[in-house]
């Protein structure tokens, strides 16, 4: 039997002892990651420029004979395509929200969610898959670099922006940094056939023409090792505001395609060993077919 002291006791320590309060989650509202008024800018900026590159690389290539403008064409093309990607950007399409689950951590509560929701620019990525093949053929074409070695390289760049765009859209985080990783052998599969392998071949060409190629590879892979950085810091963890993201991915594009093309034109006509003349069909059409084949038939 419980003695009334002892009661008096339990009230007098209940209502003395502060009752602490539950703790509380408030729910987090979604998260949303869109470009402003600087990346908007830029994108208008790096259409200008690339329009621009356009046509003094298609000024350059009107003086030179069409069995030598290989180089032209393909650089020119680099720019158009480049071009048309950042007006798609700059005028509002070319890019879709992808949204992910993000969970927060916190001390004296259970963890929490939140969604975070950010522009992904597919555009960019088109842009790429079709001018890094491009730019690739550039620096086989220096280096006189063989169709099979220059095949699988192209193939693996190909993969490697794809694994980019894939990673972008992915939920799953174990997805997105597979897809990173996939990205990332490709990226090496392309260094070997074009860097390593094209070093090699060019020694035969002569001082001169091994010397801008090696300038010109290693340029364009110090760059080309640059955007998986960006994007593992901006679309992959979301630590770039979208603004930044478009601003670094903008002067890495420029530098890239634009001062490349313009280094490339530039000094290989300085270089007679990297010329690359194309007659036939490319240089003379199909005009000339039957006269062609009249002399055979003479001779």
């Amino acid at each position: 039997m419980i003695h009334p002291n002892q009661v008096a006791g339990m009230l007098a320590t209940a209502t003395s002892s502060p009752i602490k309060p539950i703790p509380t989650v408030i729910p987090t509202p979604p998260e949303f990651q869109r470009a402003g008024s600087s990346g908007h800018t830029t994108l208008w900026v790096v259409f200008g420029l690339m329009v621009t590159a356009s046509a003094i690389f298609t000024g350059l290539s009107w003086k030179i004979p069409v069995s030598k403008r290989l180089y032209h064409v393909i650089t020119t093309l680099v720019t158009i395509i480049a071009a048309l990607s950042y007006f798609a950007m700059a005028t509002g399409g070319g890019k879709r929200m992808s949204c992910t689950r993000v969970t927060d951590s916190h001390d004296e509560v259970p963890d929490t969610h939140h969604v975070v929701c950010r522009e992904i620019y597919w555009a960019r990525y088109v842009d790429w898959v079709l001018t890094t093949p491009l730019l690739l053929v550039d620096l086989a074409l220096l280096a006189g670099i063989d169709g099979a070695h220059t095949f699988m390289a192209v193939a693996a760049n190909v993969v490697m922006v794809l694994s980019g765009l894939f990673a972008a859209y992915a939920r799953a985080h174990t997805a997105k940094w597979g897809w990173f990783a996939i990205g990332t052998v490709a990226y090496l599969v392309v260094l070997w056939h074009i860097g390593l392998h094209g070093f090699r071949l060019v020694k035969t060409k002569g001082a001169k023409a091994k010397r801008l190629f090696t300038s010109l590879a290693i340029y364009t892979f110090v760059l080309w090792t640059l955007y998986p950085i960006v994007w593992g810091v901006g679309d992959g963890a979301k630590h770039l505001t979208v603004n930044t993201e478009i601003i670094t991915y903008a002067v890495l594009d420029v530098l890239a395609k634009g001062v490349f093309g313009l280094w490339l034109l530039w000094s290989h006509r300085l270089v007679p060993e990297t010329n690359v003349e194309v007659g036939g069909y490319w240089s003379h059409g199909l005009a000339s077919e039957g006269g062609i084949r009249l002399a055979d038939d003479d001779a």
